[in-house]
């Protein structure tokens, strides 16, 4: 067997396993629920490690101990809150249970919203939401008609103990969940010092060339041309690690980065862009019969 199939059926350890769902409940809104199931959308591809003694070989085991270095019992383990330097409000178990909010298995609807009123940078992961037996009419009706109004649910929901603001949305014929951060939660950008751009003037000229650089950069987003490449090269070298090869490393040069002349650039970048392996080549346009066409980008061997 080739390593990189050893490799990559081993770390990953859930191929060919079918999705499970990992909450069900209803989605709730006036008098009306349908029952549905919850499935995470994505499947995370980090390539994961343990801690190794470099001597012995064996697995770092991580221990709970105080201060001292004497090992504690996790039932003697408390919650605590620092409030000043070294000084803590401890909180037990059951009074952070008391605390929770009431698991009530229902994804409850506050709101319908526009898409675009919801900046991006409130979203936070993603899952799917499936109809339950017998609520495939009623999750179709709701998907239909959100999709047909252009319109984003806001609710809240609790899953595992935590409550949760969340957006569902219409996608492709399904419902998509997203959970998202409440607004205390984002950092405002007038708190950061370094992103005062407020005394930097741009010509018309200078706006002028950047669009033009965006123009012809611009092109469909096909989320397949992307790939992780620092995941694969950490992959590859396992694979050569496991069968033996010894691996050289090779430190690059550092050069110091200069700051480049705006318009300078602007002018090299359009005209890179222009060039038969510029990214201008991948720009998509229509036919006279509005289907898409696409000019292939060649590179030149060596």
């Amino acid at each position: 067997m080739h390593p990189r199939s050893r490799v990559s059926r081993y770390s990953g350890g859930i191929f060919n396993l079918m999705a499970r769902a990992i909450w069900s409940g209803a989605i709730s809104f006036g008098l009306v629920n349908i029952p549905v199931k919850l499935f995470s959308a994505v499947s995370r591809k980090t390539v994961r490690f343990h801690q190794i003694d470099s001597k012995s070989g064996a697995r770092i085991r991580q221990q709970r101990v105080n201060q001292d270095g004497e090992e504690v019992k996790y039932e003697d383990i408390v919650k605590g809150y620092e409030i000043s330097p070294e000084r803590y409000v401890m909180i037990a178990p059951e009074e952070l249970e008391s605390l929770e909010p009431q698991k009530t298995r229902t994804i409850d609807i506050e709101a319908f919203v526009d898409l675009e009123q919801i900046d991006p940078i409130y979203y936070d992961h993603p899952y799917y939401l499936a109809p339950d037996k017998g609520a495939e009419k009623a999750y179709k009706l709701l998907v239909d008609a959100m999709d047909e109004a252009s319109k984003v649910a806001v609710a809240r929901v609790v899953i595992r103990s935590k409550e949760s603001l969340v957006a569902l949305r219409p996608r492709a014929g399904i419902l998509a969940m997203e959970t998202m951060l409440f607004a205390d939660e984002v950092i405002n950008p007038d708190s950061l010092d370094e992103l005062t751009v407020d005394g930097s003037k741009t010509s018309k000229r200078e706006l002028d060339m950047a669009k033009q650089l965006i123009d012809s950069l611009s092109a469909d987003f096909e989320p397949e041309q992307y790939r992780d490449e620092y995941r694969e090269r950490v992959l590859e070298m396992i694979e050569r690690k496991a069968a033996g090869e010894t691996i050289t490393i090779e430190t690059p040069e550092e050069e110091p980065q200069k700051v480049p002349d705006l318009m300078a650039a602007l002018e090299a970048s359009i005209a890179a862009s222009k060039g038969p392996s510029g990214g201008g080549s991948k720009r998509k346009t229509r036919s006279s019969n509005g289907s898409k066409s696409s000019s292939k980008k060649t590179a030149s061997k060596s």
